[in-house]
């Protein structure tokens, strides 16, 4: 059975899936024969064939390297760029926890590492009809530990330190911080993850710049964080 690890970012559009697949690739280069989960994935293009490409799957399996099966990587793939719950209420097929539950196991009994990657937030409504599903349920059913994935500009203290206060608040280990967008030598943004590393007693387990190809953090560093 793999070990796993959950991402899950401070809102939408920070980079989680870019720094995911640098994630990924890391581990394939190491051997550590990874995988890749997502529970629900939204804002999705289709084929020719009316079948929907689960987009962030796509990018990370292409940016990795690794050759795992599309379909298995994602049980839930939407459409409507909304939160998960939105768009199963337009297109239909909302999410099911069991589903998720066997999805990931699967992956789990074939790859060593698992990185599950979130849907935008830890506040992310997964599902919401006659059963209500929220992300945070989906990390707790699973029993994962996080990273928080951050922009390291304006406005990231706030995000950072409510989003670990609340992953605290809900029983939910997170093991660290990693910053996206970063520009060393940037006095504002080294003050927020310095300030951020403050307030939260978290350790920043890697800098990310635009354009990186690479993650720059030993793998067998990644490795541990795995459970």
């Amino acid at each position: 059975m793999g070990r796993a690890l959950f991402i899950t970012g401070t809102g939408t559009d920070v980079g989680k899936t870019y720094v995911t697949g640098l994630m990924v690739k890391k581990l394939a280069q190491a051997g550590r024969n990874p995988g890749y989960y997502k529970a629900a994935m939204s804002g999705n293009a289709r084929q020719e064939d009316g079948s929907l490409i689960p987009g962030d799957a796509l990018y990370v399996r292409q940016v990795s390297g690794i050759a795992q099966p599309l379909e298995e990587m994602c049980p839930y793939v939407y459409e409507n760029a909304w939160s998960p719950h939105l768009a199963a209420r337009a297109e239909g097929n909302p999410v099911s926890l069991d589903v998720v539950k066997r999805g990931y196991g699967a992956v789990c009994a074939r790859y060593d590492y698992v990185t599950v990657e979130g849907s935008g937030g830890i506040l992310c409504p997964i599902r919401f009809d006659e059963t209500q599903l929220w992300l945070e349920d989906v990390v707790k059913e699973l029993g994962l530990s996080s990273v928080i994935v951050a922009s390291a500009g304006l406005g990231t203290i706030n995000s950072v330190v409510l989003t670990a206060e609340y992953m605290r608040a809900q029983g939910l280990p997170v093991k660290g911080m990693i910053f996206n967008h970063f520009h060393p030598g940037d006095r504002m943004e080294e003050d927020n993850l310095a300030m951020c590393q403050l307030r939260t007693g978290l350790p920043i387990l890697a800098r990310v710049k635009d354009g990186d190809a690479e993650l720059e953090m030993d793998a067998d560093v990644l490795c541990a964080l795995y459970e």
